[in-house]
């Protein structure tokens, strides 16, 4: 029995450690590390944030998709503190001809993916400056996953159980566009579920149950769900998923340090800002407008979780 458990152990960690080796693609920075930072931070030891990215891109055949999501992670092993913050995707924000070509000008922040795809900058190193410009804080790292990834992985994971607050429904982008309805209260959602319940925006029910809320209450969910699932049992599935749906510029030693540090973190503890603001219509086009103390007001509390004292980056003007 000995024997299999460590032979068991070996094949894990190599499996994992091969399927993270072919997710890994770093970002392009000089000394490896954020202009809004002074050192290079250590994952596991020091405070550092993420930015996950999903990317839709089922429409063009996996390529130079968009960002649909943009979340901002930080975890403080000080503190065992971890917080959330949705960007807005509709958010508006200036690119230089540089990062988009002929596209310069003022475009929605999800832009970004999209034109680091065609222009030197890369979708993910784009995305990942916008959203510092914008929020004035060091993003230290990024996890991009594509729609089929995230509904393999809930999959994999047997469902995600998630307390539904208000009824709706949303299009099956696998079934043709056929509905699929949310009542309220608990459900256990499948892969394709769960990519309904987190995308849906445009309906008036998003008004009192919002898709920043939906996405943060799934997450939450999931981090209590992957936790309990037994993944160890389940990691060929896991490993082919990440090695076809995910990039992350987290390397597989990282990978490690970070589970180790984090792998009891109560998900019910996890801390949520909001950036208050109002769409508008800009030139024909409808934005997310932030206001400016509802900006600064985040980007405050993100320094603070970061353990960044405020005047060690410029204020958002």
């Amino acid at each position: 029995m000995l024997i299999a458990i460590i032979a068991y152990a070996i094949y894990f960690f190599t499996q994992i450690f091969d399927a993270a080796k072919d997710s890994h693609v770093e970002l392009d920075r000089p000394d490896g590390k954020s202009e809004l930072r002074d050192e290079a931070v250590t994952i596991g030891d020091d405070p550092f944030s993420i930015l996950l990215i999903g990317v839709e891109d089922y429409e063009t055949d996996g390529k130079n998709g968009r960002a649909d999501t943009q979340i901002v992670v930080t975890l403080n092993p000080d503190t065992d503190q971890m917080t959330m913050t949705t960007v807005p995707r509709d958010s508006q924000v200036e690119f230089t001809a540089e990062e988009a070509g002929q596209y310069a000008g003022s475009h929605k922040i999800n832009a970004a993916y999209t034109y680091g795809s065609i222009t030197d900058y890369g979708p993910n190193k784009l995305t990942v400056e916008k959203v510092e410009q914008l929020l004035d804080i060091p993003i230290d790292e990024y996890v991009t996953v594509n729609f089929d990834g995230f509904r393999d992985i809930v999959d994999a994971l047997g469902g995600v159980t998630v307390d539904i607050k208000e009824p709706f429904y949303e299009k099956n982008i696998y079934a043709g566009g056929e509905r699929i309805y949310f009542e309220q209260g608990p459900a256990k959602l499948n892969g394709e579920e769960a990519l309904a319940f987190v995308r849906m925006r445009k309906r008036e029910v998003n008004a009192i149950y919002s898709r920043e809320e939906r996405q943060r209450q799934f997450i939450q969910a999931s981090i209590d769900q992957a936790i309990s699932a037994g993944t160890l049992f389940k990691v060929g599935e896991i490993t082919d998923i990440l090695g076809k749906n995910v990039t992350t510029s987290l390397s597989p030693t990282e990978i490690y340090h970070l589970q180790r540090a984090y792998s009891s973190m109560n998900a019910s503890s996890i801390e949520t800002f909001e950036i208050e603001g109002s769409n508008q219509m800009l030139g024909g086009i409808s934005y997310f407008v932030p206001t400016e103390d509802g900006l600064y007001n985040v980007s405050q509390q993100l320094k603070q979780a970061l353990g960044l004292p405020s005047d060690t980056i410029n204020q958002t003007e």
